[in-house]
């Protein structure tokens, strides 16, 4: 997984280090954030995993968390900077974590954290997190990264955490097969049988695309997307 978060920052930084001030200003696949917000909400991720490591590895706030009318605040900040300092800032906090990840105590991995939302998880879904954001984040750039280009690691993961999750909230899908990866899910007793490839799948259920490439005619709504994991850890 560090591996997985090193390569998956490399991507994201090469893509935003070919860009200019004036591109990245230009309007993210997100409603109402150009890319240089969608950066800037990487850096404050960054953070807010470092803060969580740093908790399970010491057992201790490292400083107060920010409120979330401040980080607004700080957003707005962040995505007026020049792409340069932006691409700096990314970069410094991906190798923060890489680092503290790799010297981080066997035993602290399992300790529980609080996400901002207020679900806990152990320390080791930090990366998975971590991993999630990165990837999808890349594709809200806009700027020529699509769901077939995300690693079938990453999105074998995604999909058995999502789907898990699903299936305990009773989402209206009988059955999900993702043909290349040769996995299958079984959901709930009614919904559509859906099938197609994973990356098809996940960019459905993440909100990043319509239902092209899927099997079904007729697809229930796409969930509110990062969900807690179900079940959770309390």
């Amino acid at each position: 997984m560090i591996e997985a978060i090193r390569s998956s920052s490399a991507r994201v930084i090469r893509a935003l280090s070919a860009m200019d001030d004036r591109e990245a200003r230009q309007p993210s696949a997100l409603p109402g954030w150009t890319r240089a917000h969608v950066v800037g909400h990487l850096i404050q991720s960054g953070d807010a995993y470092l803060w969580l490591m740093a908790v399970a590895r010491d057992g201790v706030e490292p400083w107060p968390r920010a409120e979330r009318a401040a980080m607004a605040r700080e957003l707005e900040d962040l995505a007026a900077r020049p792409v340069a300092e932006l691409v700096d800032g990314l970069a410094d906090r991906m190798d923060r974590l890489v680092r503290v990840s790799e010297v981080m105590p066997v035993e602290r991995w399992d300790t529980l954290v609080q996400a901002l939302a207020g679900w806990r998880h152990p320390a080791w879904y930090i990366l998975r997190r971590c991993l999630r954001e990165l990837e999808t984040h890349h594709l809200d750039l806009d700027v020529g990264y699509r769901t077939d280009d995300w690693p079938a690691p990453y999105v074998a993961w995604a999909l058995e955490d999502t789907l898990s999750t699903l299936a305990a909230r009773g989402f209206p899908l009988a059955r999900v097969e993702a043909v290349d990866l040769e996995r299958s899910w079984a959901l709930s007793d009614a919904g559509p049988v859906v099938s197609g490839p994973g990356h098809a799948v996940l960019g459905w259920l993440s909100g990043r695309r319509g239902g092209a490439g899927l099997s079904a005619q007729e697809l229930p709504a796409a969930p509110a997307w990062p969900m807690p994991p179900t079940p959770g850890w309390g």
